[in-house]
């Protein structure tokens, strides 16, 4: 009866709560992309640059104030009649004036300086577009390289309670042989310290796996970052047939930080061409329309309303303020530095790839030798441990076969890890990180 209820409890507990989600890769970078903080933040930095690239921040359109105005005058007066020489006297005589008025101001020529400002805030526009690629592919790298990391500290967790098995499993056979006099307490004491040490290479290896379950948490913006995430890949898989050219050219034509680098050369060149417009004559128009009420406690009139229109154009052109010269100077020197900070990043680009691509292809050759090495280290274990079991093999030596093998799983594990960083990095130059949203 007790089990039936222990078993009814166990699926009454498996249907309310709720499944655990397994995520891939992609659905990492999904949620990611969504909730992230810094990619927010880079999105929320473009529309700001999209809100101001509109005409009217350009100054193509008039601007137009609505004002009033209250002012009064209190005076004590004191006149004398010419005719009479009759003295009259005021005191606090107060008068009122109010004022309304619609005013319209408009530059309708400015040396084409208009226009460059709206290409100006149309190039700044883009250039928010480029910022919020360059954060998105920063960050697609980021939890990729993560994504794979914790895929790595799970093999490796895998790989140290292996070694804690192979050691339990001879410290066993040690302490029975140990009972029937067949082995030393020399050996019972090194097979204990070994396992011990495999252990605690266990309970070590938890931490950093949690550290990197953590870490991804924190990527993907989840409000508990200690939130336990399965994963749906279980081995390091690697592209091992990218093409040097390829990538090159790719990065020549789609790197973000190129991109970014040739808008800052418009921008430098679109300075100058709003300083030049200086040199061009201006065309204002200017009109308003305004209505006046004053009130008089002792003039002939109590009151008078003045209501009209006002209008003008005014032509003009900057003949000299003595900056103009050292601003263009100033405006040429910025464009010849964009231009060679340009070529500057690009040379670094071509360094990064090709350092990156080194790196990549001897870690591939790597991986070869690994799996070879691999291979012949758990026959080497098989072999030994046969031997072992049949008394052929000091402990020493068995220890010394079970590390060639957990060293051999190790180096291949880095080989795979390194591997996938390059390929990661190399992607993310090229402008083609967005490649593992489609996997």
């Amino acid at each position: 009866m007790k089990r039936i209820l222990l078993s009814a409890a166990s699926i009454f507990l498996s249907l309310t709560l709720p499944a655990q989600q397994t995520y891939t890769l992609k659905s990492c970078l999904e949620s990611g992309l969504e909730n992230n903080y810094s990619v927010r933040i880079s999105k929320n930095e473009e529309q700001k640059s999209k809100n101001n690239a509109t005409k009217a921040n350009a100054g193509y359109y008039p601007t137009v104030d609505l004002s009033g105005r209250y002012s009064g005058t209190l005076n004590d007066t004191k006149s004398e009649i010419r005719a009479t020489n009759e003295i009259e006297k005021s005191s606090g005589v107060l008068d009122n004036t109010f004022n309304v008025g619609l005013s319209l101001n408009w530059t309708i020529f400015d040396g084409f300086n208009i226009t460059t400002n709206y290409k100006r805030l149309k190039e700044l526009e883009a250039t928010g577009e480029v910022n919020t690629r360059i954060a998105v592919e920063d960050f697609i790298a980021d939890l990729t390289a993560e994504y794979y990391n914790y895929i790595q500290q799970k093999i490796r967790l895998n790989n140290f309670h292996y070694a804690v098995s192979l050691s339990r499993e001879r410290l066993r056979i040690v302490e029975a042989r140990y009972m029937i006099g067949n082995m030393s307490r020399l050996d019972l004491q090194q097979a204990r310290v070994d396992f011990n040490a495999d252990s605690s290479k266990y309970v070590k290896q938890h931490e950093l796996l949690n550290t990197s379950r953590i870490r991804l948490n924190e990527l993907m913006a989840n409000d508990d970052v200690d939130r336990n995430i399965e994963i749906a890949d279980s081995v390091i898989d690697v592209d091992e047939l990218l093409m040097f050219n390829d990538l090159w050219e790719s990065t020549l034509q789609t790197n973000a930080e190129l991109l970014k680098s040739d808008k800052n050369v418009t921008l430098a060149q679109l300075n100058l061409k709003s300083i030049n417009s200086r040199k061009y004559p201006y065309l204002r128009l200017s009109s308003g329309y305004g209505y006046t009420l004053n009130k008089y406690e002792i003039n002939t009139y109590r009151q008078r309303q003045v209501a009209g229109l006002d209008f003008g154009l005014t032509l003009g052109i900057n003949i000299f303020d003595g900056t103009r010269r050292s601003q263009q100077k100033n405006a040429r020197i910025e464009i010849e530095n964009a231009r060679l900070q340009r070529q500057q990043l690009e040379q670094s680009l071509r360094a990064d790839i090709t350092n990156l691509w080194q790196a990549y292809m001897n870690n591939i050759k790597m991986l070869k030798l690994e799996r070879e090495n691999l291979v012949a280290a758990k026959q080497n274990h098989e072999i030994a441990m046969e031997r072992y079991m049949l008394g052929d093999l000091s402990g020493i030596e068995m220890r010394e076969a079970q590390k060639n093998l957990l060293d051999a799983e190790e180096r291949i594990l880095s080989a795979q890890y390194d591997t996938k960083l390059c390929e990661i990095s190399l992607l993310q130059i090229s402008g083609k990180a967005l490649k593992y949203l489609e996997k």
